[in-house]
């Protein structure tokens, strides 16, 4: 009986110091859980934050991309157009009726032609209505103004209008990611054809953007230096998870494929 007792209580003993192991065991996992949940709110706070910083930044750099298109538009077509008109006027003799008719005619013509381009660039002073309208009328517009410029054979294969699906955040960093390409293409590409094409399938929106000009070597360019906004790009499609491929070669022109969820 006495080694019975005996080893009853070693028994019980130890099942009690597994028991305090176990429950020090415990203590210490939740410990680390809440600890570990704890970081994992104030890193998604932080990329919430982020991504917020972010996103204020593209609308304030989408507004000025906006008012450029705008000064722009205003010395290169109505200003020249309303430049027109003055000298047109300028120059009636109203002894000679039937010329003077025809340039009265034509200073008409000018005036309806420039109240035509103020109305375009009424659209673009609704500001964020932009995105409002839609992401395949947002991307439209762009491309009409690059088309307008007359220095690029552009084609768009735009399959996103009237869609019923819509992401605002997402809409105004696309813009803005085409808006960097549509630059860089002025900048540096000496492009003369522009294809684009957006569409969305399965949940996943296309866009490519492929022009004809100069080409660059992707790779060295990507070492040696962040210019032609290649990092701003990869950052930003980085920050709604999409993925994007650029593919250039000297002389053989440029190709940017983007892949995003959406919406």
């Amino acid at each position: 009986m006495p080694a019975q007792s005996a080893s009853l209580s070693t028994a019980i003993i130890l099942i009690s110091i597994l028991f305090f192991i176990i429950a020090l065991g415990l203590v210490f996992l939740v410990g680390i859980y809440n600890q570990r949940r704890k970081l994992h709110v104030e890193e998604k706070r932080f990329l919430n934050q982020k991504f917020d910083a972010e996103l204020l930044k593209t609308q304030i750099e989408v507004q000025e991309q906006t008012m450029q298109t705008i000064a722009a538009d205003l010395h290169d077509n109505i200003g020249q157009l309303l430049s027109l008109t003055t000298l047109t006027l300028g120059s009636i003799d109203i002894n000679a009726k039937e010329k003077a008719q025809k340039k009265v005619n034509d200073s008409l013509s000018l005036v309806n032609k420039s109240i035509q381009e103020l109305r375009e660039l009424a659209k673009l002073l609704q500001g964020e209505q932009i995105v409002a309208l839609g992401l395949g009328h947002a991307l439209q517009q762009e491309c009409d103004w690059l088309k307008r410029t007359k220095a690029y054979k552009l084609q768009f294969n735009n399959q996103l209008v009237g869609l019923d699906l819509n992401s605002p955040n997402k809409d105004l960093i696309i813009l803005r990611l085409v808006q960097e390409i549509f630059n860089n293409i002025i900048k540096h590409a000496q492009a003369k054809h522009i294809a684009v094409e957006a569409n969305l399938n399965d949940g996943i929106l296309y866009l490519n953007v492929k022009e004809d000009g100069i080409g660059f070597d992707y790779e060295s360019i990507k070492k040696a230096s962040p210019g032609m906004g290649l990092a701003s790009l990869q950052k930003r499609i980085a920050l709604i998870n999409g993925v994007i491929d650029i593919y250039s070669e000297p002389k053989l022109g440029t190709s940017i494929t983007i892949e995003i969820p959406y919406p």
